[in-house]
């Protein structure tokens, strides 16, 4: 009778595979959206709650970013391979939505910038947790013709959530302030949980196999096509510095015009713009990696990149030209966002995948800090030109990498 009911839920399970938008999707793509609505909804604000509550400074807050990253980072590749070791994904990910939607919601409780750097990295230790086994889970929950629809609607799911969180935020902070914000933030945090724990399933045929295997290990056994993958994706991304570098210069460039009022503004409306595009560019390119090269739509992905960093240095500063390329930056954001955690599903097999999806994030997480903090340095020792110039140069370099044929011979 056991043996019945398993072969009867793994029918269900490869039933279910061959619809993409199927519970398991579904669910995790309202995951996401609660989640980072309440994650976003405390980030919006955070930097002025620092400043004006708290009376600390920007150097504190680049601390308890670049901590919370930092730590975020290396939790993805133990959480990853772990799933993988013990057979369980959905655990995982259910206890790292848990600590992120709890404990930035704490910041409401905070005295002083020890207790936020505390709970910032506790809940982004959480995200660090979640990230890896729930990615592993869902290229699990379809099968491998349609990865880009899955992991496309997913990350425009995840987009849309970033922009509700802050347009939430920058409602409620007027009415109720900053505490009661970061006490609302809560709700679509525990919704998350909710969503995820209640809605998703475990693939039933995953066995657990403690004991025998070692982390170092199983990274050195990843298959040999994924690590010329990750060698460009870490390329990339020592040179992808955040999106706030694209605020700050459309800032400071229409300041001299609009005064620097208008020009905030509009550099707001911008990144609007740019998230807006991401949204809906993630699923685009989702799609379109189901029906041609992953790989090449990746790096196309890295292309556009290199043209608007070079575009930010060539024209001149209007509103328009900003436009164009806040909007150039969403096509790029969503195009990568989908294609490269579909891609790396096409390339690993389903017991590394959790190992594997963790080292992307790992190399992602350390590219984005390293990247940021040289684009930091460079736009103040030498210009804002060199910094995206020092962007343009390594994302050329990691297209490059994934196009030629010697390092990347499969799809």
């Amino acid at each position: 009778m056991g043996r019945w009911n398993s072969m009867e839920k793994e029918s269900n399970n490869n039933a279910e595979k061959q619809q993409w938008l199927n519970r398991n999707v579904a669910a995790m793509g309202f995951t996401s959206l609660f989640s980072d609505a309440s994650h976003e909804m405390a980030t919006a604000i955070l930097a002025q709650f620092l400043i004006i509550e708290l009376h600390s400074s920007a150097e504190i807050l680049g601390l308890i970013e670049g901590l919370a990253d930092f730590s975020s980072s290396f939790v993805k590749a133990y959480s990853g391979w772990l799933s993988d070791k013990i057979g369980k994904r959905k655990s995982l990910a259910t206890l790292g939505y848990t600590l992120t939607g709890s404990f930035i919601s704490l910041f409401a409780f905070a005295s002083n910038f020890l207790q936020v750097l505390f709970y910032r990295t506790v809940g982004w230790i959480g995200r660090g947790i979640r990230e890896s086994p729930r990615d592993a889970l869902l290229a699990e929950s379809v099968e491998p013709k349609s990865y880009g629809h899955a992991f496309g609607f997913h990350r425009m799911m995840d987009t849309l959530g970033a922009i509700i969180g802050p347009t939430i935020a920058f409602i409620l902070l007027p009415l109720v302030g900053f505490r009661n914000v970061f006490l609302v933030a809560l709700l679509p945090g525990i919704l998350a949980v909710l969503v995820f724990a209640y809605f998703t399933k475990e693939k039933a045929s995953r066995k657990e196999v403690v004991g025998k295997r070692k982390m170092l290990t199983d990274i050195r056994g990843l298959p040999a096509r994924f690590k010329p993958f990750l060698l460009a994706a870490g390329m990339f991304g020592i040179g992808n510095f955040a999106n706030t570098f694209l605020v700050l210069k459309s800032t400071e460039a229409l300041a001299p015009s609009l005064g620097l009022i208008v020009a905030s503004s509009v550099s707001a409306l911008l990144y609007v713009l740019l998230n807006v595009g991401s949204a809906v560019f993630a699923y685009v390119f989702g799609v379109l990696g189901d029906r041609f090269s992953k790989r090449k739509l990746l790096a196309l992905g890295y292309i556009i990149f290199s043209i608007y960093c070079v575009g930010f240095i060539l024209l001149q500063p209007t509103v328009w030209n900003y436009a164009f390329l806040f909007a150039l930056a969403g096509v790029e954001t969503g195009a990568i966002d989908s294609t490269e955690r579909a891609y790396a599903a096409e390339l690993l097999g389903e017991n590394n995948r959790g190992t594997g999806f963790g080292l992307l994030s790992t190399v992602n997480g350390v590219g984005d800090f390293t990247s940021s903090v040289t684009a930091g340095i460079l736009w103040t020792v030498v210009s804002p030109s060199a910094s995206f110039a020092y962007g343009a140069v390594l994302a050329s370099a990691a297209a490059t990498m994934l196009v030629a044929p010697k390092l990347v011979r499969s799809r």
